[in-house]
């Protein structure tokens, strides 16, 4: 249930978002707003949860912050405003991680202690099911109404985490002094940054990147923002994060590959999902496909927990790359005949890396605190959300802008290669204005509504085709992700590194 809690709600959103904004009268952009908000606040709240939960206990955290997401939700219910929703998705995104170490917590209690590692892998991945849970629940449970549906769901989700909690309380934590007056101005600065940055990539292709002046006058204010975080974080006696330790050359690495990898699973949530809806499905239609999906992301979370240990880091991601890998080059010969049951082997093969690395990752990432001890903590936390969380919205940029690029392409290429005149083509055009006989008597207007059926289908196919170099786009990145990791393998073995200048000093 805390699972769920901590990403149902956000899952339910993401994978609906392209059908919302009609139903609550905002423009698409507008609603993207909405994920990055959430992005932002989700992967800053770490900020000051991991302290607030050493000062003030966990349960007492958990109230707070369960008691802010049922107030945003009953007053979005209530009063329904664009403005409320994004409070509501502020909220949801500082609840959740609470709720992702409510989960862990729980697991502690409730697995023996030899198997700590395998309570930790389930424990983070758990909530990584609550999307593909997410796409099998029907649009007419939460699409009613304003999308009230969703806010509903939301609100009975963090009022059985509330209840959960006092039902079957965790045992108490020992409880120290543990803010200080600098994090609230490493907070003030790091909440804008994030805000900014996650706003860029959300909002780019929408008002496309080098057409918009106040894309680059947010990329300006954020990057200094963040850059003042790190840099009064390094001159800290006490600091929340640990800067010299992102300068390790493994943690380096273990963030690179963290994005790396989340930008490539967003194959799955944008462009295998955008490949179908091009077909007319709804996301109903889609319940076959991501039942299978939810199937291996179950299995992976078991053999994960099962064979997952941290120095397997390296491995295991090779082999969660080119399962990636394999999914996309399969994804990458779709038709305007492709539905669902042709994607089961693929979009299953990336649900299980997702957990495989996933799990890997996490157990790798915790050891590295465990080595350095609680102060690293906060370090790797914040490090972990912020590479997931915009490594999905890089992601999704980075998909969309190829996409939307090579669409053009191919429409203009097909359009090159169509000569007026030619026969077959006067038959096609023919064909599509006779579909008009019955019900416009005008011969210039059944033309006119011929072309335009033929110009469409002509759109489709481009759109095909660019979904082709997008899902071949992610198997390179994959792949190339796996030749370094074998790469870094490789040079560990017949050339050690000596630690560098910061690892020393740490």
């Amino acid at each position: 249930m805390m699972a769920m809690a901590s990403g149902l709600g956000n899952g339910l959103l993401t994978v609906n978002v392209t059908n919302m904004a009609g139903y609550i009268g905002v423009y698409t952009y507008e609603v993207f707003l909405l994920v990055a908000v959430y992005v932002a606040f989700n992967a800053t709240a770490n900020l000051l949860l991991v302290k607030a939960r050493v000062q003030f206990g966990i349960i007492p955290c958990m109230h707070v912050l369960l008691g802010g997401v049922i107030a945003a939700q009953v007053l979005q219910i209530a009063i329904p405003s664009f403005g409320l929703t994004v409070l509501a998705r502020a909220m949801s995104g500082i609840a959740a991680g609470g709720l992702t170490t409510l989960t862990l917590h729980n697991l502690f209690q409730a697995i023996p202690l030899r198997h700590r590692p395998a309570a930790i892998v389930i424990g983070f991945t758990l909530p990584q099911l609550a999307v593909p849970v997410a796409r099998l629940i029907p649009l007419d449970a939460i699409a009613p109404g304003e999308w009230q549906g969703l806010h509903l769901i939301e609100l009975a989700l963090a009022l059985a985490a509330w209840a959960i909690i006092n039902l079957v309380p965790l045992p108490p934590t020992e409880r120290q002094k543990a803010f200080e007056p600098l994090d609230a101005l490493t907070v003030s600065l790091a909440v804008p940054g994030m805000m900014l940055l996650c706003i860029v990539l959300a909002e780019g292709r929408f008002f496309w990147w080098s057409d918009t002046p106040w894309i680059g006058w947010a990329l300006t204010a954020a990057l200094p923002l963040l850059w003042a975080v790190l840099q009064i974080e390094d001159r800290r006696k006490r600091p929340l994060l640990q800067v010299h330790w992102y300068a390790n050359r493994d943690i380096f690495i273990f963030a690179l590959i963290g994005v790396v990898f989340r930008i490539a699973l967003t194959e799955q949530t944008y462009a295998a999902v955008g490949l179908l809806s091009l077909g007319g499905l709804t996301s109903d239609q889609l319940h076959p496909l991501f039942a299978m999906v939810l199937i291996a992301m179950i299995a992976g979370v078991a053999v994960t927990a099962v064979v997952a240990r941290p120095h397997r880091l390296f491995p295991m991601s090779i082999a969660a790359a080119l399962l990636i890998a394999a999914g996309s080059w399969i994804d990458s010969n779709a038709t305007t005949q492709t539905r669902p049951q042709q994607l089961f082997l693929s979009q299953s093969l990336l649900g299980f890396g997702s957990i495989l690395f996933l799990g890997t990752a996490i157990q790798y990432g915790l050891s590295r605190v465990i080595e350095r001890g609680p102060p690293y903590l906060v370090s790797f936390v914040v490090l972990f959300s912020t590479t997931q969380n915009l490594g999905g919205l890089a992601g999704s940029a980075l998909l969309g802008t190829i996409q939307m690029r090579r669409t053009r392409f191919h429409a203009e290429r097909l359009a090159e290669n169509i000569a007026m005149g030619h026969g077959e083509l006067d038959a096609r055009l023919a064909q599509s204005a006779n579909l008009y006989h019955d019900i416009l008597i005008d011969p210039v207007q059944q033309t006119a509504q011929g072309n335009a059926v033929f110009g469409n289908a002509l759109q489709l196919q481009a759109n095909i085709l660019a979904f082709n170099d997008t899902f071949r786009v992610v198997t390179w990145i994959a792949l190339a992700a796996a030749i370094f990791l074998s790469a870094l393998i490789v040079s560990k073995k017949f050339f050690p590194m000596k630690p560098s200048t910061h690892e020393a000093r740490a």
